[in-house]
């Protein structure tokens, strides 16, 4: 396994698991997406931790030691217009497509346990909501340097960074250290090692108390109104508002009763 899948209670933890650095293979993709959508179905499950084996990196990004193309042209450019199957697990491009196309209404949490470069840095964009990292960490879109652009895009970074700072990253490919990413907000705290699991576990013990349809429709209602403008967006936020109240449990706690 190159990714480990566990269920803890109401939280579900993802690790990253390709030694010595978790780099992210094409496999690992298709992995990555079914156990999202378990994730996703498992009533049982209300919050997730995604973090990486070890202590060396959360993950060095993608594996680019291998090839994992197709033999033609052709051959390629039908991979990337037309949809991945279990067949085309073990090649690029894949099921790294796929992924971010899955609707996810159930919050994850990082455990950064050290560096997130590359395809690792774009993993926890797209994946997750509440980042933690160690002082160790530093996260950086190296790609540049191979001749590899896009990044900017598939990871929508200018929705995370200023402009600068996010271009200085993708240009220079430069990482950015975790002093820095708390800083500009990139992640909510810095870490020991020795505490990275047990937080990470705190704060999904907290969200995992409140309703799940509570915490379904104010993740929905965040995400989907980052693309409205604003009289659509107070519109949809609304009604998803009034959709919850009437339905609010309003009979009053057990302390509330005994005053």
């Amino acid at each position: 396994m190159t990714i480990k899948y566990e269920k803890d209670g109401k939280v579900a933890i993802f690790t990253l698991d390709n030694p010595p650095v978790n780099a992210i293979t094409p496999p690992m993709h298709k992995q990555f997406h079914d156990m999202l959508v378990e994730f996703n179905a498992d009533e049982q499950v209300h919050v997730g931790i995604l973090t990486g084996a070890g202590t060396r990196a959360f993950s060095g990004g993608d594996d680019i030691k291998n090839d994992w193309g197709y033999q033609s042209l052709e051959e390629s450019l039908n991979a990337h217009f037309l949809p991945s199957t279990n067949e085309s697990a073990e090649k690029r491009p894949g099921w790294e497509r796929e992924l971010p196309l899955l609707t996810r209404h159930k919050p994850i949490i990082a455990a950064i346990n050290g560096p997130a470069m590359g395809q690792g840095f774009m993993y926890l964009l797209t994946y997750t909501d509440i980042r933690i990292a160690t002082p160790n960490a530093r996260f950086g879109l190296p790609e540049i340097a191979y001749g590899m652009g896009g990044a900017s895009g598939q990871t929508m970074i200018a929705r995370y960074l200023p402009s600068a700072v996010a271009m200085w990253m993708l240009l220079t490919g430069e990482p950015l250290s975790v002093e820095k990413a708390l800083q500009h907000d990139l992640i909510n705290e810095i870490v020991e090692p020795a505490r990275l699991m047990e937080r990470a576990r705190e704060i999904a013990g907290r969200i995992a108390a409140h309703p799940p349809r509570a915490v379904r429709v104010e993740m929905e209602t965040f995400y989907r109104a980052l693309d409205l403008d604003r009289d659509d967006a107070m519109a949809f936020a609304g009604h998803m508002y009034q959709l919850t109240r009437a339905t609010f449990d309003k009979t009053p706690p057990l302390a509330a009763k005994e005053k």
